[in-house]
């Protein structure tokens, strides 16, 4: 179990040349690059065991979408190459000559996930000892999105669903005080009651899932990076909330408090 949490993450799908998106949830492929650096395998090398590990997302915070203005240029002041390239693979020059390329790059920001993977016992407690020393630096999904901590909440001994199902609600402090100041409960007995759980979307990798998606990687290495499909299921989990003063009398709904009437306010 992991939780993917950090002030940017990027989980790019569809990226080519000067634009490059991110995804709603972690990919498959930036969650496999993510093991594959904690053990310290090189880009170039098979990926052998990590290929065959199952992977759920819980969405704890959905963060928001960021588009930044970025720019790149050559150092030493040479104009920068297009991106097509000539019979012998070479990248043609810019014409005329080109000295800035502008990019547009997005991020989600303050996002918070929840990771279940799934895979043989010994290959999870291998990976879980390497997340906590990784051989190279770990990133959500680019390099310049390091993950904050706790990234790893342990092993569990169920599936996948269940595992999700069953881990505490993760949002950052600040997401956390926000839920609560929205409920706007009333205080019972000196504190407020909150409820023991929350519904949040998942989306669990089953080979009888209603969905397909482009992202489970065959190989990183550069010069022949490819990628396939996988089948996979959205749906709706209900976690503990994890708060301590939770209310199991407690309502999501306002309106279902019985001291809640809005028809007082137009008077009937």
């Amino acid at each position: 179990m992991l939780r993917l949490a950090g002030p940017l993450q990027s989980w790019g799908v569809r990226s080519a040349f000067n634009r490059r998106d991110t995804g709603a949830e972690p990919t498959k492929s930036g969650v496999i690059g993510l093991l594959a650096a904690s053990v310290g395998l090189p880009r170039e090398e098979p990926l052998g065991e990590l290929l065959g590990l199952r992977l759920g997302i819980r969405v704890d915070q959905p963060g928001t979408l960021l588009r930044d203005y970025h720019t790149v240029s050559d150092y030493r002041g040479r104009p920068l190459p297009q991106a097509g390239v000539t019979a012998k693979g070479t990248q043609k020059p810019t014409s005329p000559a080109k000295h800035t390329h502008v990019t547009t790059r997005y991020y989600l920001q303050d996002a918070v996930f929840v990771a279940a993977i799934s895979g043989p016992r010994d290959l999870l407690l291998t990976l879980d000892t390497a997340l906590r020393a990784p051989a190279f630096p770990l990133a959500l999904g680019r390099r310049s999105c390091p993950p904050t901590q706790p990234l790893c909440l342990g092993i569990r001994s169920t599936d996948m669903e269940s595992a999700l199902r069953t881990e505490p609600w993760q949002p950052s402090d600040h997401a956390r005080k926000q839920y609560a100041a929205r409920l706007g409960r009333e205080r019972r007995l000196g504190r407020p009651a909150y409820p023991p759980s929350i519904d949040r979307s998942a989306t669990l990798e089953d080979p009888n899932g209603h969905d397909v998606l482009q992202d489970a990687p065959v190989s990183f290495d550069p010069h022949q990076r490819s990628f396939t499909s996988r089948r996979v299921r959205h749906t709706w989990l209900t976690i503990p909330s994890g708060y301590d003063n939770a209310d199991s009398d407690a309502h999501d709904n306002p309106a279902d408090d019985p001291a809640h009437d809005p028809f007082a306010l137009l008077g009937w």
